[in-house]
């Protein structure tokens, strides 16, 4: 989260990254508006240092150049990124059509307006006159749509190309069922894009600000265009180097928005073994998110306090079971091990930080949130009574099954729960992110755990994008047409009531079926130089670059 997804988020206190929650997001990895950023820097407090300096009390070294710790991107490519990470730094490469402002108002970006028309079946997106790529080459309707036709590229379709399941013929398109790309709802003529629809889909706008809807260059493809002193981007920023330690990022003369304040922008993805709170006292840092357990003693810090930040996160994280295989094929199964734990305590007692126990699938900010609880209900005895129904009384026969996540905190207290209610044994393991996600996409685990950061604002991102039977990102293989149709339903409707009441309805399918299981939404923390403005986020796990700037 652009997206997208995490693996399953560990504590950061150690960890020497931004956090990569698989958002297959990511992925959510939205870009922001410079210049509505402007308004979050207004109540920013006064100068402190640059890299090298006092954390706090020094001058600006160079106001011309930030340090912002980061990941390392699987892709530079914003098609082909499943994780947070890829996505935190595309986002400043490549821009989209429309963009989330720090309070999840959808303002244009490349487009200037767009219509909804048809009963909300076809929008039509109007560019802004005279955009270019930072090559100066003209950017036009007919990149938008190349650009989009590459997440449902038959033979390298985008992790999140199931957001583009309601344009008519992507689905056939993604599937190899057609080859003609004009089938696809996709037309441009000049500055203007259209876009037909199967389902009316009001959200469209909100969609596309996601990452992989980003208009890029032909020279994506081949790799052509990604290389530092040939990058070329429609973003506030150009790769100018890559190092084993940064991406060195220089301001876009040509940004649709204008020259971004800060020249230069280090993200840093090596400090040396040391934590991100040293590197920030030592001055190595601007910016960086901090763990839970860091931010507990910083918060009375007189030196640090200051420059603690909260940084709020539309995410999830949820276990889940493939549900293609024996045992967890049998919805008896699947529903004994939803009762078999009280979800809610082992959140509360494992909790590595700032989680707090999820009711739903949806997580609270989201707007259009039912605020009803569709957790499994905790009912042990009838939990041992669903496993015998199964097959399994006292867990007798019951298959050897292994237990994989990413790395969660809650994975060891959930395996204990589970083999005491239920008398059975499981495996457990770990693994780190790359391996982890390749397995679930081609062989997944009995029982996984993933995160996951809002690609938009809207429950579909957490319900259609994750658990419809044809999505790409529903790693447990679930299939239900009950579910599907409840889903389809919510996207017809016009109507917010009728919208909510599908949804409900497919949270109630969920509930009961249990293919997956929400266990905690959480918020993080960082570290930010009281000096440097804009340093603002707005859930969408993405730190918008173009809209940063030192005070003067």
């Amino acid at each position: 989260m652009a997206g997208g997804l995490t693996p399953d988020a560990p504590d950061l206190a150690s960890v020497q990254v931004v956090r990569s929650f698989p958002r297959r997001r990511m992925l959510g990895a939205l870009a922001l508006v410079a210049l509505v950023l402007a308004g979050a820097m207004a109540g920013s407090r006064g100068a402190t240092p640059g890299a090298g300096g006092n954390p706090v009390g020094a001058a600006v070294a160079n106001p011309g150049e930030v340090r912002i710790l980061s990941g390392v991107p699987a892709s530079l490519d914003p098609a082909a990124g499943g994780d947070i990470g890829s996505a935190s730094v595309t986002a400043q490469l490549y821009e989209g059509l429309t963009a989330f402002d720090p309070g999840l108002v959808l303002r244009p970006a490349l487009a200037r307006s767009w219509d909804v028309s048809d009963g909300g079946r076809r929008v039509v997106f109007h560019l802004r006159p005279g955009l270019t790529f930072s090559d100066g080459t003209p950017l036009t309707g007919a990149d938008v749509v190349r650009s989009w036709l590459r997440l449902i590229d038959p033979a390298a379709p985008s992790p999140l190309a199931s957001l583009m399941s309601d344009v008519v013929g992507a689905d056939d398109y993604r599937a190899g069922r057609s080859r003609d790309a004009a089938a696809v709802g996709l037309v441009a003529e000049g500055t203007d894009v259209t876009v037909r629809l199967i389902n009316p889909a009001s959200d469209l706008p909100s969609i596309i600000a996601a990452a992989p809807f980003a208009v890029v260059p032909r020279g994506v493809a081949d790799g052509s265009a990604l290389a530092p002193g040939r990058f070329v981007g429609s973003g506030g920023y150009v790769l100018a180097a890559l190092t084993d330690t940064e991406l060195t990022l220089t301001a876009n003369a040509h940004y649709w928005a204008g020259l971004p304040a800060i020249d230069t922008v280090h993200l840093v993805v090596s400090i040396a073994g040391r934590s991100p709170v040293t590197a920030f006292q030592d001055g190595d840092l601007d910016y960086t998110e901090i763990g839970t357990y860091d931010a507990s003693w910083i918060r009375s810090d007189p030196t640090l306090g200051p420059a603690l930040r909260s940084v709020p996160s539309l995410s999830l994280e949820y276990l889940g079971f493939d549900t293609s295989r024996a045992p967890f094929d049998q919805v008896l199964v699947r529903q004994a091990f939803g009762a078999a734990i009280d979800w809610r305590r082992v959140v509360a007692l494992a909790n590595p930080g700032n989680d707090t126990p999820a009711t739903a699938m949806v997580p609270p900010g989201i707007p259009g949130r039912d605020s009803a609880t569709f957790l499994p209900a905790y009912q042990p005895d009838r939990a041992r009574a669903l496993l015998a129904q199964a097959g399994y009384p006292g867990g007798k026969g019951f298959p050897a099954v292994t237990f994989v996540t990413g790395g969660s905190a809650y994975g060891e207290a959930i395996r204990a729960g589970l083999q005491s209610a239920l008398g059975i044994s499981l495996g457990y393991e770990t693994m780190v992110s790359d391996d982890y996600f390749t397995r679930l996409r081609d062989d997944p685990p009995a029982i996984w755990m993933l995160g996951w950061i809002a690609d938009y604002p809207g429950p579909n991102d957490f319900l259609g994008v994750l658990l419809r039977s044809d999505s790409t990102n529903n790693s447990g293989r679930w299939r239900s047409p009950e579910f599907d149709q409840a889903i389809a339903d919510a996207g017809a409707a016009s109507d917010g009531a009728a919208i909510a009441a599908a949804f409900a309805r497919a949270q109630g399918v969920v509930q009961r079926d249990v293919p997956v299981i929400p266990l905690a939404n959480g918020d993080g923390w960082a570290l930010s130089r009281s000096g440097l403005l804009g340093a603002s986020q707005n859930g969408l796990g993405i730190l918008r670059i173009a809209g940063l700037a030192w005070a003067r």
